[in-house]
């Protein structure tokens, strides 16, 4: 904060003893130390309260850019899940008709038993499926 040496130390309390006296000098430096003790508190809770108040803010500028990356990769497997998703519709218009055609279309999964007996649970309809087992 202030550099002050031993000599400016000695000259300040000096001038003090002369000023004030013996009598009121003890109660003047007790009442100084405590002013003094209420600032350092005061400028350390600012100092505190303004680096929570950065740190706050990076969080947030953070939080932003990585909101802003992920919305980005988002958009993007949209973008290539309607590509894929036309590229499919476009290049089996026939199995679509049968897919239309078939009762099991109708249903998100059908079940086909195994040759063990169990049933077998398949996500996309298969000439299999629709066939009936022998």
């Amino acid at each position: 904060m202030f550099d002050i040496g031993f000599f400016e130390l000695a000259l300040i309390s000096l001038l003090a003893l002369i000023v004030l006296g013996p009598e009121r000098l003890p109660r003047a430096a007790r009442t100084a130390g405590l002013w003094l003790g209420r600032i350092k508190r005061s400028v350390s809770g600012i100092q505190q309260e303004i680096s929570a108040q950065l740190e706050a803010e990076e969080l947030r500028q953070t939080l932003n850019e990585q909101k802003k990356q992920l919305d980005e990769t988002l958009a993007h497997a949209r973008n290539e899940a309607r590509e894929v998703e036309t590229t499919i519709t476009r290049s089996s218009p026939a199995s679509q008709e049968d897919a239309n055609a078939s009762p099991a279309a109708d249903s998100a999964h059908s079940t086909t038993e195994t040759t063990s007996g169990e049933q077998e649970t398949s996500a996309t309809p298969t000439s299999e499926s629709r066939e009936p087992r022998s």
